[in-house]
């Protein structure tokens, strides 16, 4: 999916401000701006625990908190962490995307949003697994 620079540069900036909010014991703060197939823009940040199997990431926090809202369509999310270059979301977060959509469009910044890498969700995850009903 493409989507206007405008847009790709306000999904950087709401992830980055997301990324302010994280609970992140590990210091690694990560924000995500998820664009709806209606155009709403929803923000997710990770929430970490002392037990790290318990902790969410920011990509996922945003996709379930758009679901709670009524949303199931998405066609782009914006992921910003502390790092001095783009990071990918995790095995986890991938599986998630690919679920949902595995064209969306995933736009991965630095901190500043100097550097941005974008690839969909499949390119990110090859063979995901699927179900048996989309094989």
């Amino acid at each position: 999916m493409r989507i206007d620079e405008a847009l790709k540069r306000q999904m950087i900036d709401l992830a980055a401000e997301a990324r302010l909010r994280a609970r992140a014991f590990s210091g690694f703060h990560v924000g995500a701006a998820l664009l709806t197939g209606s155009g709403e823009i929803v923000t997710g940040c990770n929430v970490e625990l002392h037990t790290t199997l318990s902790s969410i990431c920011a990509e996922r926090t945003a996709m379930v908190k758009a679901v709670s809202m009524g949303h199931t369509d998405f066609q782009a999310i914006a992921v910003v962490s502390d790092a001095d270059k783009p990071v990918s979301p995790c095995a986890f977060c991938r599986q998630y995307l690919v679920d949902f959509n595995p064209e969306i469009l995933v736009i991965m910044a630095n901190a500043d949003g100097s550097q941005v890498v974008e690839m969909t969700a499949a390119e990110l995850l090859p063979m995901a697994f699927m179900g048996s009903s989309r094989e």
